[in-house]
């Protein structure tokens, strides 16, 4: 009788979770679509923001998962910034994505580009595509960052280009630092905590949780330059990691 129980709930479970995938599909699907004709309308991608963050936020709501912002005290989102994140799971993104306090463009691997309706209306909105498997183009799709910024639009960076395995926070990419130099602008970095325990890299089960996004105060890159940017580095990768501790301030905000 206990072995029935269980298989049953399993089936149970396994349904629920195929209800889920096929109204992500289906939402995806249709506000894509919104999001291509906006883009196409209202040419420069500011349009798709509204949009991509009710996705978000519907992604999050299908599987019972929380985004909570907590917020620096010297943080501001007056200007625009390099906003350099870990990653450690796939609802990082959405997480994320709710939580962001100003209009940004994300850097992403080319392969989302190659998914239909989605990676299109991310490609409109001027999301910066980088193929990890040639650095020569990488570097050119990231030359595109600085007219990105100087437009006031900030730009959103997983500085360890894949998700962390095991939640240990992996080699930081340069190009995310290169570009903030190049730019002119300060580093935000950010750190988000929760993901692996909603889903972690290989997992296909998706607990309900909470996912928090630490904003840390801004990290000014004018003392640095090209030849200092491992220093750089450094700083940001260390403000990541404390912030990935013990709750550092009360949530601003949670969704």
């Amino acid at each position: 009788m206990r072995r029935a129980a269980y298989t049953g709930g399993l089936h149970a479970g396994g349904a629920l979770n195929f209800i889920r995938t096929l109204l992500v599909v289906l939402f995806t699907a249709l506000l894509g679509s919104l999001g291509i004709v906006l883009c196409l309308l209202m040419p420069g991608g500011s349009a798709l923001m509204p949009v991509a963050r009710f996705w978000s936020w519907l992604m999050l709501k299908t599987y019972r998962v929380r985004s909570q912002a907590v917020f620096d005290r010297g943080f501001t989102s007056a200007r625009p910034y390099v906003y350099v994140a870990n990653h450690q799971s796939q609802f990082d993104v959405p997480a994320l994505v709710v939580a962001m306090p100003a209009e940004f463009r994300m850097v992403a691997k080319r392969e989302l580009l190659y998914i239909p309706i989605f990676g299109w209306a991310l490609w409109l909105a001027g999301f910066i595509f980088i193929d990890r498997a040639d650095r020569e183009k990488a570097i050119r799709s990231l030359e595109r960052a600085p007219r990105t910024l100087r437009r006031g639009i900030s730009i959103v960076v997983f500085a360890e280009g894949t998700r962390s395995p095991d939640g240990r926070l992996l080699p930081f990419k340069k190009g995310g630092f290169v570009m903030a130099l190049k730019a002119g602008v300060p580093i935000v970095p950010v750190s988000i905590r929760g993901g692996r325990d909603v889903l972690p890299k290989g997992s296909l089960r998706v607990k309900p949780g909470t996912i928090e996004v630490v904003f840390g105060a801004p990290i000014q890159t004018s003392t640095y330059t090209l030849d200092t940017k491992e220093a750089l580095i450094a700083a940001v990768r260390d403000r990541i990691a404390a912030g990935l501790g013990p709750s550092p301030a009360t949530p601003d905000g949670a969704i």
